[in-house]
Protein backbone atom coordinates (compact mmCIF):
# COMPACT_ATOMS: atom_id res chain seq x y z
CA UNK A 1 0.00 0.00 0.00
CA UNK A 2 2.71 2.38 0.54
CA UNK A 3 3.92 1.92 -2.99
CA UNK A 4 0.87 2.90 -4.22
CA UNK A 5 0.49 5.56 -1.82
CA UNK A 6 3.79 7.54 -1.69
CA UNK A 7 4.16 6.88 -5.66
CA UNK A 8 1.78 10.01 -6.11
CA UNK A 9 3.47 13.54 -5.23
CA UNK A 10 0.36 15.40 -4.72
CA UNK A 11 -0.98 13.25 -2.22
CA UNK A 12 2.30 13.60 -0.28
CA UNK A 13 2.64 16.95 -0.59
CA UNK A 14 -0.74 17.81 0.31
CA UNK A 15 -0.29 14.94 3.34
CA UNK A 16 3.20 16.27 4.25
CA UNK A 17 1.90 19.97 4.92
CA UNK A 18 -0.93 18.52 6.83
CA UNK A 19 1.25 16.45 8.92
CA UNK A 20 3.28 19.08 10.18
CA UNK A 21 0.71 21.11 10.73
CA UNK A 22 -0.27 18.58 13.34
CA UNK A 23 3.42 18.12 14.81
CA UNK A 24 4.09 22.20 15.59
CA UNK A 25 0.79 21.91 17.70
CA UNK A 26 2.57 19.56 19.99
CA UNK A 27 4.59 21.82 22.15
CA UNK A 28 7.68 19.56 22.43
CA UNK A 29 8.10 18.30 18.71
CA UNK A 30 7.20 22.27 17.61
CA UNK A 31 10.12 23.36 19.83
CA UNK A 32 12.53 20.83 18.45
CA UNK A 33 11.80 21.06 15.14
CA UNK A 34 11.86 24.84 14.84
CA UNK A 35 15.09 25.08 17.18
CA UNK A 36 17.02 22.09 15.99
CA UNK A 37 16.47 22.29 11.87
CA UNK A 38 17.20 24.41 8.97
CA UNK A 39 13.59 24.91 8.23
CA UNK A 40 12.89 28.50 8.96
CA UNK A 41 16.26 29.51 7.47
CA UNK A 42 16.19 27.00 4.30
CA UNK A 43 13.24 25.66 3.86
CA UNK A 44 13.64 24.13 0.17
CA UNK A 45 16.21 21.61 1.51
CA UNK A 46 14.54 21.09 4.64
CA UNK A 47 11.49 19.82 1.62
CA UNK A 48 13.83 18.06 -0.19
CA UNK A 49 15.32 15.74 2.25
CA UNK A 50 12.13 15.11 4.02
CA UNK A 51 10.86 14.16 0.53
CA UNK A 52 14.09 12.24 -0.28
CA UNK A 53 13.66 10.05 3.20
CA UNK A 54 10.22 9.14 1.99
CA UNK A 55 10.60 8.08 -1.39
CA UNK A 56 14.17 6.14 0.14
CA UNK A 57 12.51 4.27 2.67
CA UNK A 58 9.41 3.60 0.30
CA UNK A 59 11.25 2.19 -2.68
CA UNK A 60 14.58 1.89 -1.86
CA UNK A 61 16.59 -1.12 -1.21
CA UNK A 62 16.46 -2.34 2.38
CA UNK A 63 20.21 -1.12 3.00
CA UNK A 64 19.63 2.08 1.60
CA UNK A 65 16.49 2.31 3.68
CA UNK A 66 18.05 1.36 6.83
CA UNK A 67 21.11 3.43 6.25
CA UNK A 68 18.77 6.83 5.85
CA UNK A 69 17.19 5.65 8.89
CA UNK A 70 20.16 5.49 10.67
CA UNK A 71 21.43 8.98 9.99
CA UNK A 72 18.10 10.39 11.22
CA UNK A 73 18.22 8.28 14.21
CA UNK A 74 21.69 9.91 14.86
CA UNK A 75 20.80 13.24 14.09
CA UNK A 76 17.55 12.73 16.21
CA UNK A 77 19.60 11.80 19.37
CA UNK A 78 21.38 15.01 19.38
CA UNK A 79 17.89 16.96 19.76
CA UNK A 80 16.82 17.83 23.47
CA UNK A 81 16.00 21.09 25.49
CA UNK A 82 13.12 22.71 27.37
CA UNK A 83 10.37 24.14 25.84
CA UNK A 84 9.83 28.05 26.00
CA UNK A 85 6.97 26.72 28.53
CA UNK A 86 9.44 24.75 30.93
CA UNK A 87 8.34 21.24 29.32
CA UNK A 88 11.71 19.00 29.09
CA UNK A 89 12.26 16.97 25.42
CA UNK A 90 14.17 14.60 23.92
CA UNK A 91 13.54 13.86 20.21
CA UNK A 92 13.92 10.81 20.80
CA UNK A 93 11.15 9.93 23.20
CA UNK A 94 8.59 7.21 22.53
CA UNK A 95 5.55 9.50 22.55
CA UNK A 96 6.89 11.85 20.19
CA UNK A 97 8.32 9.48 17.71
CA UNK A 98 5.42 7.62 17.59
CA UNK A 99 3.50 11.06 17.12
CA UNK A 100 5.30 12.11 13.76
CA UNK A 101 5.35 8.76 12.43
CA UNK A 102 1.44 8.61 13.26
CA UNK A 103 0.80 11.84 11.56
CA UNK A 104 3.19 11.67 8.60
CA UNK A 105 1.51 8.31 8.07
CA UNK A 106 -2.38 9.59 8.19
CA UNK A 107 -1.37 13.02 6.54
CA UNK A 108 0.02 10.98 3.49
CA UNK A 109 -3.15 8.38 3.04
CA UNK A 110 -5.62 10.63 3.89
CA UNK A 111 -4.53 12.84 1.05
CA UNK A 112 -4.34 10.10 -1.35
CA UNK A 113 -7.86 9.02 -0.46
CA UNK A 114 -9.58 12.61 -0.34
CA UNK A 115 -7.58 13.49 -3.56
CA UNK A 116 -6.79 10.60 -5.49
CA UNK A 117 -8.24 7.53 -5.29
CA UNK A 118 -10.69 6.69 -2.68
CA UNK A 119 -9.86 3.51 -0.42
CA UNK A 120 -11.42 0.91 1.49
CA UNK A 121 -11.21 0.28 5.31
CA UNK A 122 -9.20 -2.79 4.72
CA UNK A 123 -6.67 -1.59 2.27
CA UNK A 124 -6.73 1.22 4.96
CA UNK A 125 -5.58 -0.96 7.68
CA UNK A 126 -2.97 -3.12 5.33
CA UNK A 127 -1.46 0.64 4.93
CA UNK A 128 -0.78 1.48 9.02
CA UNK A 129 -0.16 -2.39 9.50
CA UNK A 130 2.82 -2.29 6.20
CA UNK A 131 4.04 1.43 7.85
CA UNK A 132 4.58 -0.55 11.18
CA UNK A 133 7.78 -1.78 10.45
CA UNK A 134 9.25 1.65 9.72
CA UNK A 135 7.95 3.25 12.20
CA UNK A 136 10.08 0.84 14.73
CA UNK A 137 13.08 1.81 13.16
CA UNK A 138 12.61 5.02 13.91
CA UNK A 139 11.77 4.91 17.21
CA UNK A 140 7.89 4.29 17.80
CA UNK A 141 7.70 1.31 19.74
CA UNK A 142 4.29 0.20 19.08
CA UNK A 143 3.08 2.26 15.75
CA UNK A 144 -0.72 1.69 15.60
CA UNK A 145 -1.56 -0.44 12.91
CA UNK A 146 -5.06 -0.22 12.05
CA UNK A 147 -7.59 3.32 11.23
CA UNK A 148 -9.02 2.72 14.71
CA UNK A 149 -5.99 2.50 16.05
CA UNK A 150 -4.68 5.56 14.19
CA UNK A 151 -7.53 7.13 16.05
CA UNK A 152 -6.57 6.21 19.65
CA UNK A 153 -3.25 8.12 19.15
CA UNK A 154 -5.63 11.16 17.90
CA UNK A 155 -7.91 10.80 20.81
CA UNK A 156 -4.58 10.75 23.02
CA UNK A 157 -2.55 14.01 21.18
CA UNK A 158 -5.82 15.95 21.44
CA UNK A 159 -5.17 17.39 24.58
CA UNK A 160 -1.52 18.15 23.82
CA UNK A 161 -2.04 20.37 20.80
CA UNK A 162 -2.47 23.57 21.36
CA UNK A 163 -2.33 26.56 18.67
CA UNK A 164 0.75 28.58 18.34
CA UNK A 165 2.18 31.70 15.78
CA UNK A 166 4.76 29.20 14.54
CA UNK A 167 2.05 27.41 12.69
CA UNK A 168 1.04 30.61 10.61
CA UNK A 169 4.88 31.38 9.94
CA UNK A 170 5.09 27.82 8.91
CA UNK A 171 2.54 27.52 6.57
CA UNK A 172 3.21 31.62 5.56
CA UNK A 173 7.13 30.21 4.53
CA UNK A 174 5.14 26.70 2.50
CA UNK A 175 2.65 28.71 0.64
CA UNK A 176 6.14 30.47 -1.11
CA UNK A 177 8.44 27.51 -1.70
CA UNK A 178 8.53 24.95 -4.14
CA UNK A 179 11.35 22.30 -4.97
CA UNK A 180 9.47 22.25 -8.53
CA UNK A 181 10.36 26.44 -9.15
CA UNK A 182 8.24 29.11 -10.16
CA UNK A 183 4.68 26.42 -11.91
CA UNK A 184 5.07 24.52 -8.00
CA UNK A 185 5.29 28.04 -5.81
CA UNK A 186 2.13 29.16 -7.85
CA UNK A 187 0.63 25.51 -6.61
CA UNK A 188 2.17 25.97 -3.12
CA UNK A 189 -1.03 27.89 -1.49
CA UNK A 190 -3.53 25.81 -2.97
CA UNK A 191 -1.44 22.56 -1.44
CA UNK A 192 -1.36 24.63 1.88
CA UNK A 193 -5.73 24.90 1.34
CA UNK A 194 -6.20 20.77 0.85
CA UNK A 195 -3.82 20.89 4.03
CA UNK A 196 -5.56 22.71 6.14
CA UNK A 197 -9.31 21.18 4.94
CA UNK A 198 -7.33 18.18 5.86
CA UNK A 199 -6.73 18.21 9.29
CA UNK A 200 -10.02 17.16 11.61
CA UNK A 201 -12.25 19.74 11.80
CA UNK A 202 -12.01 19.94 15.60
CA UNK A 203 -8.12 20.19 15.78
CA UNK A 204 -8.84 22.64 12.92
CA UNK A 205 -10.89 24.80 14.94
CA UNK A 206 -8.37 24.39 18.34
CA UNK A 207 -5.94 25.90 16.32
CA UNK A 208 -7.56 28.81 14.71
CA UNK A 209 -7.26 27.60 10.94
CA UNK A 210 -10.01 28.73 8.62
CA UNK A 211 -10.57 27.03 5.22
CA UNK A 212 -11.34 29.55 2.69
CA UNK A 213 -14.34 28.13 0.64
CA UNK A 214 -13.40 29.11 -2.57
CA UNK A 215 -10.02 28.66 -2.55
CA UNK A 216 -10.50 25.08 -1.49
CA UNK A 217 -12.46 24.43 -4.37
CA UNK A 218 -9.98 25.80 -6.64
CA UNK A 219 -7.61 23.34 -4.90
CA UNK A 220 -9.47 20.43 -4.87
CA UNK A 221 -10.20 20.86 -8.71
CA UNK A 222 -6.65 21.75 -9.86
CA UNK A 223 -4.94 19.31 -7.25
CA UNK A 224 -7.41 16.35 -8.28
CA UNK A 225 -6.42 16.80 -12.15
CA UNK A 226 -2.79 16.80 -11.00
CA UNK A 227 -2.75 13.70 -8.95
CA UNK A 228 -4.71 11.69 -11.60
CA UNK A 229 -2.23 12.53 -14.15
CA UNK A 230 0.80 11.81 -11.81
CA UNK A 231 -1.02 8.41 -11.16
CA UNK A 232 -0.51 7.87 -14.49
CA UNK A 233 3.57 9.38 -15.22
CA UNK A 234 5.18 7.87 -11.58
CA UNK A 235 8.37 9.61 -11.34
CA UNK A 236 11.94 7.49 -12.14
CA UNK A 237 12.51 6.33 -9.10
CA UNK A 238 8.88 4.64 -9.02
CA UNK A 239 9.49 2.98 -12.05
CA UNK A 240 12.64 1.82 -11.42
CA UNK A 241 11.43 0.70 -7.99
CA UNK A 242 8.91 -1.34 -9.70
CA UNK A 243 11.28 -2.89 -12.44
CA UNK A 244 13.81 -4.27 -10.04
CA UNK A 245 11.27 -5.70 -8.45
CA UNK A 246 9.69 -6.95 -11.58
CA UNK A 247 6.28 -5.57 -11.11
CA UNK A 248 4.20 -3.26 -14.04
CA UNK A 249 2.32 -0.85 -11.57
Amino acid sequence: MAWRVHANPVALAIGGVAAVILELAEPRVRTGVWEHSTFRTDPLARMQRTGEATLITTYGPTRAAEARVAMVTRMHARVGGVTPEGQAYEALEPELMTWVHVTASWGFLTAYDRHVARLGAADKDRYFAEGGRLGRLFGAPEPPDSVASVEGWFDRMRPKLVPHPIIDEFLAIVSTTSPLGLPGRALQPLVVEAAIDLVPADIRAKLGLKARPWRLAVARRVLGLMAKAAERAPSDIVRDARARMGRAA
